[in-house]
């Protein structure tokens, strides 16, 4: 299925418009990882603004996609699309890690609507994606499941044992989504534990429908790149997005994993991203 260029145009603007939240969001408390949630903004507007079949008015519709975040300390940017979907009022996502807030930094499905898994340690979310995959197969609920993995998260154990699970079982309806931003908390990715020869070739050896996103902040890529994962006839499908850690934000120029800054910097960082949403809303980029 192709996508029109008016279609792209209107993603675009959803995704200029989730990193102007999200910035908002993590200036409210003045610090958090702005890095892994401007590398992942592009796919998360192409989940929530156009592929997921979700209902914001019935958050727990049985029959849904499901959007989880192994990575769950992106929570923010998480926050900022479902706030813009019209989950809550996006002003309450402004709480992010106060004292008895329902934003955490790390995804908690018990506190915020919308949110699919309570994740956070890394390597369990994509378990849990897998498991929520198997169970719906099980129960003959036709639905997808996004789950989005950290090129650093991807050094644990455990990501490689719901791999296999995954593939052993055909999970056909399993996506997942490898946010290659080539850096994690130390440093890049290959000084501190590299993957030899890369993501692409692991899950490939694993079995899965692999395919790589040239440019994963490319809406178009990333749009495509799903519909090709539709096409999967009996493999979980593995997206391999190369994005840029911190995109749009001064965190794109250090690769800082956590941005903790004084309130000018954010300030200047909202009037950047105002800016720009502004500049693609009148076509402008």
């Amino acid at each position: 299925m192709s996508i029109s260029e008016k279609r792209i145009h209107e993603l675009e603007v959803f995704a200029a418009n989730i990193r102007l939240e999200t910035i908002k969001i993590i200036a409210s408390i003045g610090g958090g990882h702005l890095g892994g949630c401007m590398s992942i903004a592009d796919a998360i507007a192409v989940l929530y603004g156009e592929v997921m079949n979700i209902n914001p008015k019935d958050p727990k519709w049985k029959y849904r996609d499901w959007c989880i975040l192994s990575k769950g300390h992106a929570g923010p940017v998480l926050y900022a699309a479902l706030g813009l979907k019209g989950y809550f009022p996006i002003e309450k996502a402004y709480t992010l890690n106060h004292f008895r807030t329902d934003f955490p930094s790390h995804t908690d499905a018990t506190k915020t609507i919308g949110v699919d898994m309570t994740t956070g340690s890394l390597g369990q979310g994509i378990s849990e994606a897998v498991g929520v995959a198997y169970g719906n197969r099980l129960q003959g609920i036709n639905s997808y499941v996004f789950v989005f993995v950290g090129d650093g998260e991807a050094q644990e154990g455990q990501v490689w044992e719901a791999a296999e699970f995954a593939v052993h079982y055909k999970l056909k309806n399993l996506v997942v989504l490898v946010d290659n931003n080539l850096r994690q908390l130390d440093g890049a990715v290959e000084d501190v534990m590299s993957h030899g020869k890369g993501l692409y070739a692991k899950f490939d050896a694993f079995g899965f429908n692999t395919i790589n996103i040239e440019d994963g902040n490319d809406i178009k890529q990333l749009y495509d790149g799903i519909m090709k994962a539709y096409e999967s006839k009996d493999k979980p499908t593995a997206l391999i997005l190369n994005t840029k850690k911190g995109k749009g934000t001064f965190a794109e120029l250090s690769g800082e994993h956590s941005s903790k800054k004084p309130k000018e910097v954010w300030d200047q960082a909202i009037i950047d991203a105002q800016k720009y949403l502004d500049e693609i809303r009148g076509g402008n980029k």
